[in-house]
């Protein structure tokens, strides 16, 4: 009966090892993500300024930019 948990102990810890390892690998992927999502959203903005800036304003007071914008909002979280 000892061995049998001794052998079980063991299972789980290799286990865990292995759970901690995808979720530091997840968190890194996340953190990754939240980067490139950062700098596509700066970049959207520009653009969007860069269009309103050009185009005359619409006929209802709106640029063509604010209508067709997809509303893409980034927040930034710290881990």
């Amino acid at each position: 009966m000892k061995q049998q948990l001794a052998h079980r102990l063991g299972e789980l810890k290799t286990e865990f090892a292995a759970g901690q390892k995808m979720l530091a690998e997840l968190e890194a992927k996340q953190a990754s993500l939240r980067e490139t999502l950062l700098r596509i959203s700066g970049a959207i903005q520009v653009i969007e300024e860069l269009l309103s800036a050009e185009a005359p304003p619409a006929e209802n007071g709106a640029s063509p930019v604010e209508r067709e914008s997809p509303g893409i909002e980034v927040q930034a979280t710290t881990d």
